[in-house]
């Protein structure tokens, strides 16, 4: 009886942990392009730190950082397309403040550096409407982006 009344009280906490990280990752959607750390993170899903990037990883197969820079990268990849931004601007404006870092977590997820990325994407998604090229150019997460052929 007690181990009845245990087990559904941990799946209740857990459905509540779920909850929370679903918010909190809305909020990354949403406010990828603000400061925000893992620290700010957790304490708004009412965890310590070190649990909340447990459970987050658990739950969306990477870290809390990891996800935020993969909003970042699609962000700057349509920014790019668009091609009226300079890399440093682009860089700037989806809330990272390291270019070489920028460049860096680019070139890991999308497999090419976005100086590149931005010279070929202009030709590549000419004619397709923005949210299809969107959809085709999402980026690979996981550091799963393969080397671009030079054919």
């Amino acid at each position: 009886m007690i181990s009845q009344v245990t087990s559904r009280s941990a799946a209740a906490q857990h459905l509540r942990d779920l909850a929370r990280l679903r918010r909190v990752r809305d909020r990354i959607d949403r406010e990828y392009a603000q400061p925000l750390d893992v620290e700010a993170l957790a304490s708004g899903a009412h965890m310590s730190a070190g649990h909340f990037s447990r459970e987050f990883r658990l739950a969306y197969g990477e870290s809390p950082y990891g996800y935020l820079m993969t909003r970042r990268i699609e962000r700057a990849m349509a920014l790019l397309r668009r091609g009226d931004l300079s890399v440093t601007e682009v860089c700037f404006e989806v809330g990272c403040s390291s270019l070489g870092t920028f460049s860096t977590r680019f070139t890991e997820l999308v497999g090419m550096p976005p100086s590149v990325y931005r010279r070929h994407a202009a030709h590549a998604t000419a004619g397709i409407p923005s949210c299809v090229a969107k959809q085709v150019t999402r980026p690979i997460r996981n550091r799963e982006a393969r080397a671009p052929s030079h054919t």
